[in-house]
């Protein structure tokens, strides 16, 4: 009788068993009840383990493999869905993690299928682990029970809202991310607790966000935390709420693209951060077709200066390395020929100024007057090459081929020295 049998010990591994350990001739599955027993009673570990496994071993038989001393069988049992509850309930509390988290794992995905007019005890039952399992030892089993029921609406709200204030970002991201279980008021007490900012993100990116938690949010200051809750589409942001951001954002890099795309933008919050962002972002906030003609206006200019502002910075950024360079004696043909390669004008005027020792503004008048004469004396005079002197006529001044002046032998410039110093004094 299986009573007795529940009571054998298992015989010593070392100790001889009276009997070869049955070996299976055909698979578990189809065994009968005696047949179950039978293998149960040889103590032979794969028979177990393949009880363990069967979908159709005997409730009885499941129930005291929950007890066996290989961890893998009772992983096995854990696992199997045709486990009874009685059993299950033995395993919430296993020494092994493995044991325990795929015990998680099933219960978690058992529970849409769940009766509804499931008896009252067993429900509990079922209910009573995944509260247990909840408040495991390990974050490993948490994090496993979280990931199964982040999107389940057959679980108690108990044990979603225990997960979501879980201190262990790995438990509580998924629930807080993806449960439809969860309310305002429970983001907004874990905002209130102090999570971590993996777990403020995971709020911040749910498929619905209220204006009450975006403001919990964005409260919090947590550059990340707002920089996802302002890229998310769904969420619902208040108009001061963005104006808050927006009066904090200028250097704050990661919420200025994210703002700038936000429909709820007030008028004042686009004006300040006109102010600050990026000239492409400014561009998108001009191009908005729900902006009062005042305000196009306004961003419209703002987008020209600041594209004036950047050719300034630019032009004086040129500057200063052409005359680090010259400082430096390396301001030669050959960095010469790598700004003309490269289309660096600024740095190109710079040098010529430099090197020939005139005026910048001379030599912008030199180099606009597109004079291959001028132009090649303007070189000889800063002791550039005759091929440099080619470069700046063709890449500077776009002189076309047909009316450059070319170098005579190859090499040499094609006026005397006096010819070239008269060109230039031409232009005095």
């Amino acid at each position: 009788m299986l009573k007795n049998l529940l009571k054998r010990k298992m015989p010593p591994a070392a100790q001889p068993a009276a009997s070869p350990a049955p070996q299976l001739p055909v698979p578990v599955e189809g065994l009968d009840y005696g047949a179950q027993k039978n293998l149960l009673a040889g103590a032979d570990m794969n028979a177990r383990l393949q009880l363990a496994q069967a979908s159709d071993t005997r409730p009885e038989i499941l129930y005291f493999l929950a007890g066996d001393e290989t961890s893998e069988v009772r992983q096995a049992v854990a696992a199997n869905p045709a486990t009874p509850v009685q059993a299950d309930e033995v395993l919430v509390d296993d020494a092994d993690e493995e044991v325990r988290g795929d015990l998680a794992l099933k219960i978690a995905r058992l529970l849409p299928d769940m009766p509804e007019d499931e008896q009252e005890k067993i429900r509990e039952l079922t209910f009573d682990m995944l509260r247990r399992l909840a408040s495991d030892q390990l974050p490993r089993v948490r994090a496993m029970l979280s990931e199964e029921l982040k999107s389940s609406r057959h679980v108690p709200h108990a044990v979603v809202r225990q997960l979501a204030l879980d201190a262990a970002v790995i438990v509580s991201a998924p629930v807080l991310e993806y449960s439809p279980l969860l309310n305002d008021a429970d983001l907004m007490e874990v905002i209130a607790a102090g999570c971590a900012q993996e777990a403020l993100c995971a709020i911040a990116n749910r498929s619905k966000v209220s204006e009450d938690v975006s403001d919990a949010v964005v409260a919090t200051f947590d550059v990340p935390a707002v920089a996802t809750l302002l890229a998310n589409k769904k969420a619902s942001v208040r108009e001061a709420t963005l104006d808050k951001i927006a009066e904090n954002a200028a250097d704050v890099q990661s919420w200025h693209e994210p703002m700038v795309m936000r429909p709820e933008l007030s008028i004042r919050a686009i004006r300040r951060v006109a102010g600050f962002v990026a000239s492409s972002l400014l561009e998108k906030l001009a191009a908005r077709n729900d902006l009062d003609r005042e305000t196009t206006r306004f961003l419209t200019k703002r987008v020209k200066e600041r594209i004036a502002k950047n050719e300034g910075e630019v032009q004086d950024e040129e500057r200063g390395q052409a005359r680090v360079l010259d400082q430096r004696m390396l301001l030669d043909d050959e960095a010469m020929e790598q700004a003309l390669m490269s289309g660096r004008n600024d740095f190109v005027l710079e040098a010529l100024s430099l090197r020939a020792e005139l005026d910048a503004d001379l030599v912008r008048k030199i180099i606009a007057s597109a004079s291959a004469k001028s132009i090649t004396a303007l070189a000889w005079k800063a002791k550039l090459s005759m091929r440099t002197a080619i470069q700046i006529q063709s890449r500077t001044a776009h002189i076309p081929p047909k009316k450059l002046l070319n170098a005579r032998h190859g090499t040499d410039y094609p006026m005397s020295e006096a010819e070239m110093a008269k060109q230039l004094a031409k232009l005095f």
